[in-house]
């Protein structure tokens, strides 16, 4: 079988993803086993100025940096493609084609342990508190 692949946005800009590689496993709660597709992990931020990475997961803050692969990848989307013959013949041998979605060039490694996030409630500022009732009893 002979798959054609083809690539409609052009070879020198073909939008650019890029992989992100976590040590350990990523548990999925029982509730959302079903529906994992656009799925919200968590947020990934990066400092304009540096190459460094946050990776806000829940209550864990990770940190890792962008590294080259040694080979490209590419993100391919399988079409399958069937002439009229083949639609009224209702045949499994329909020829394929394969269609370059984007280019991988670089992962996004974290590689250290997660850092726990605590965060502390936030304090009452007594100014604002005193000024509202100041208010309320001049009126």
């Amino acid at each position: 079988m002979q798959i054609q692949v083809k690539c409609s946005c052009g070879a020198d800009k073909c939008p650019e993803w890029a992989i992100i590689e976590l040590q350990g496993v990523v548990e999925v709660q029982p509730s959302f086993q079903d529906s994992l597709q656009n799925l919200h992990i968590g947020q990934l931020c990066r400092p304009c100025s540096q190459e460094n990475y946050t990776f806000t997961v829940g209550y864990h803050e990770l940190t890792g940096s962008k590294v080259p692969l040694k080979k490209p990848m590419l993100v391919l989307k399988k079409i399958k493609c069937m002439d009229a013959d083949q639609i009224e013949e209702a045949t499994s041998s329909s020829s394929v084609e394969i269609d370059v979605v984007g280019v991988i060039r670089h992962k996004i490694l974290f590689k250290n342990r997660p850092k726990a996030l605590i965060s502390a409630p936030q304090p009452v500022v007594k100014e604002k508190v005193n000024a509202a009732a100041a208010h309320k009893q001049s009126v």
